[in-house]
């Protein structure tokens, strides 16, 4: 356990031990400034001396996992998991903003000075890459960071569904030669009721496209086909949507490429066009199976940064973004 320093001016220092830290605060030379990671300011000079740390991020899309290290230690390590529905809470601020604005007699016309920046991102996907830079720019003011390294990557969509596409072919989308959307989700499901208890004994059952979102709050009823499933007559009834149905809630495992997009579409923001040094996937593997050290997202921020044989950290630091407020009184 270390307690991390920073002098008088805010520049981070190499951590001390908690006893050091214990009487400098004591003495009164010293001053609590941050409790996670807990952190000191010192109210003298000093010399100022400090030694380079590199710190590796394994840049994610729910968890991010951070490890800065210098040649004999990790100096800190964990994960940090970020938070999920911004969408959704999108939504509702738009829905509560539009009837405070309705009931406004004589509000000013605003529709044509809506202007979009070049580089602009959904607000979701922006929240997100917000995060990995508040990260790395909280660890850089904690610790002495030389050096920044992201892992990146970018990902082939189209290859991971089918990993025989060539040429012409990546001109033609999933649904391609089918007439509609509904014969698609029919062929993708192999013609028969995907829940897993269907009862149904019927030879040829009566099929019908099923919305899996639609009790979710506010209810997700696009037409994408990773929101649609197959079902027969009698399991997609209106007795099976109620919230004591199995339809309320449920969730089938369909593969979702949220993640692989996200990071393809912030690879380079992420590195900040080149101040932060990159490196790849296949690379970290490679160097955690010489290691033989398990996958973990803290694990994997570890070998990014160069970490080797230096000594670990005992208790991970394990974050969680929580909301900071809500529109409830």
């Amino acid at each position: 356990m270390k307690v991390y320093v920073i002098n008088r001016k805010g520049r981070p220092l190499m951590p001390t031990t908690p006893r050091k830290a214990r009487l400098l605060l004591k003495s009164g030379k010293a001053k609590i400034v941050r409790r996670t990671p807990f952190s000191i300011q010192l109210i003298y000079g000093s010399s100022g001396y400090t030694q380079p740390v590199n710190l590796g991020i394994d840049a994610g899309y729910e968890n991010i996992g951070f490890s800065p290290v210098n040649e004999n230690r990790e100096l800190i390590g964990g994960e940090l998991k970020m938070l999920k529905g911004i969408s959704e809470r999108i939504t509702e601020r738009r829905k509560y903003r539009r009837t405070r604005r309705n009931r406004l007699r004589h509000r000013k016309p605003r529709f044509s000075n809506r202007r979009i920046e070049k580089g602009w991102l959904a607000p979701s996907i922006q929240h997100k890459l917000d995060t990995h830079h508040r990260l790395i720019h909280k660890i850089c003011r904690t610790l002495p960071v030389r050096t920044v390294t992201i892992e990146v990557a970018a990902l082939d969509i189209q290859k991971i569904k089918n990993p025989t596409i060539v040429g012409e072919q990546y001109q033609y989308g999933e649904q391609y030669g089918f007439d509609n959307l509904r014969e698609y989700i029919l062929h993708r499901d192999g013609h028969k009721c995907q829940n897993p208890n269907c009862n149904n004994k019927t030879d040829k059952p009566i099929l019908q496209v099923h919305h899996l979102g639609f009790w979710k709050n506010p209810p997700d009823r696009t037409d994408r086909p990773a929101t649609l499933i197959t079902l027969c007559t009698k399991c997609h009834t209106p007795k099976n949507h109620q919230k004591k149905g199995f339809l309320f809630g449920w969730q089938p495992k369909l593969k979702s490429f949220k993640g692989e997009t996200f990071m393809t579409m912030v690879r380079w923001r992420l590195t900040e066009q080149g101040r932060n040094e990159s490196t790849f996937g296949y690379i970290t593997k490679g160097k955690r199976r010489e290691l033989e050290i398990e996958k973990s997202h803290h694990n994997d921020a570890f070998v990014i940064a160069g970490g080797t044989t230096q000594t670990r950290v005992v208790n991970p630091l394990m974050l969680e973004q929580i909301r900071r407020n809500k529109r409830s009184l």
